[in-house]
């Protein structure tokens, strides 16, 4: 199961890591040939039945943003490939996450520096912003300092950062509504992830219950059918989500749901507790690799021994997109 966020027009300077259009179309080049790629419906009914063929693979976007739509949908159609697409609802028809008014604020802000640390939350400071690797530096520093943060107190300290710096949020970012009916009409498919994107482990039960049921019923309205496939915000078991978490999304009617732990998926797999995990080597033979380690040896994370006798490239982090 494989797990993307976006697909940029061109190489974005701030994340050089993430897929860009042409890296993107050579991963799905890449996927047709070496995978038996499958709707994700068809997928979890074939899990469960103990049917899936060999080699079965689903791709799976998170969040909702604008290039998802815009950026990969033509790649993935010209190459003949589905892929199931996870929204935080609250961030579309012109919103915009809380980690984005972040990255947006370091990012656009024409100050040198940013002097946050009369906010008084740990690990918020002074950020020198003179490069774009200061930046960099200071966006991840940033989102790590708020990331599990009460939902409310992250919201509106992202918010007050960005005033701080002097940069509106932008409202482009994410897919409207219309978007995702087309995604829809293209035979891909919706799946919900929430309405804020909070840290459910945080949550109490009526507010994950809120979270969790709201993003199903705003999506099944967008779109005038059910939807019935979930995602876990950040995704890690016991940090991220926990059993409440997964116990709320049974009851409020969904027939999957999907984490980003590591690990491949068969007929034992609970269905609410799907692996799903990123590749992020740049060349096919290593990306055919690192997912078969994947699919064969559980997604220990650690390298399998054909790829330890492949020639060092870069070391990149499992969030790194760009292959």
């Amino acid at each position: 199961m494989l797990i993307l966020h976006r697909v940029h027009a061109v190489q974005d300077p701030m994340h050089p890591d993430e897929l860009d259009a042409h890296s993107f179309d050579r991963q799905c080049g890449w996927l047709a040939q070496l995978f038996n790629v499958l709707p994700l419906d068809e997928a979890v009914e074939r899990l469960r039945a103990g049917t899936l063929p060999a080699r079965a693979l689903s791709i799976t976007f998170d969040d909702g943003y604008a290039d998802a739509h815009d950026v990969a949908l033509p790649i993935l159609l010209r190459h003949g490939l589905s892929a199931t697409f996870f929204i935080a609802t609250g961030a579309i028809d012109g919103g915009c996450m809380w980690n984005d008014v972040v990255e947006e604020a370091v990012r656009r802000t024409s100050r040198e520096s940013l002097d946050l640390g009369g906010f008084d939350v740990k690990g918020l400071q002074s950020c020198k912003l003179g490069s774009l690797e200061l930046r960099r530096v200071a966006s991840e520093r940033i989102k790590h300092a708020l990331k599990y943060l009460p939902l409310e107190q992250r919201q509106a300290l992202a918010h007050r950062i960005a005033a701080h710096a002097g940069v509106q949020p932008s409202s482009g970012l994410m897919m409207s509504s219309k978007q995702l009916r087309h995604l829809r009409r293209a035979g891909m498919q919706i799946g919900a992830h929430t309405v804020s994107h909070p840290i459910l482990a945080g949550l109490g039960a009526e507010q994950a219950r809120a979270e969790v049921g709201l993003s199903k019923r705003q999506l099944e309205s967008v779109l005038g059918e059910p939807v019935q496939l979930f995602a876990y915000p950040n995704g890690k078991w016991s940090q991220d989500f926990d059993a409440q978490a997964v116990e709320i999304v049974q009851e409020q009617g969904f027939d999957a749901a999907f984490t980003t732990e590591w690990g491949s998926a068969d007929a034992s797999t609970n269905p609410y507790l799907i692996p799903r995990f990123t590749p992020w080597d740049r060349t096919r033979l290593r990306f055919g690799l690192r997912l078969a380690d994947n699919l064969y040896r559980g997604g220990t994370g650690q390298p399998a021994s054909l790829l330890q006798r492949l020639p060092s490239q870069d070391r990149r982090s499992p969030w790194a997109l760009d292959v």
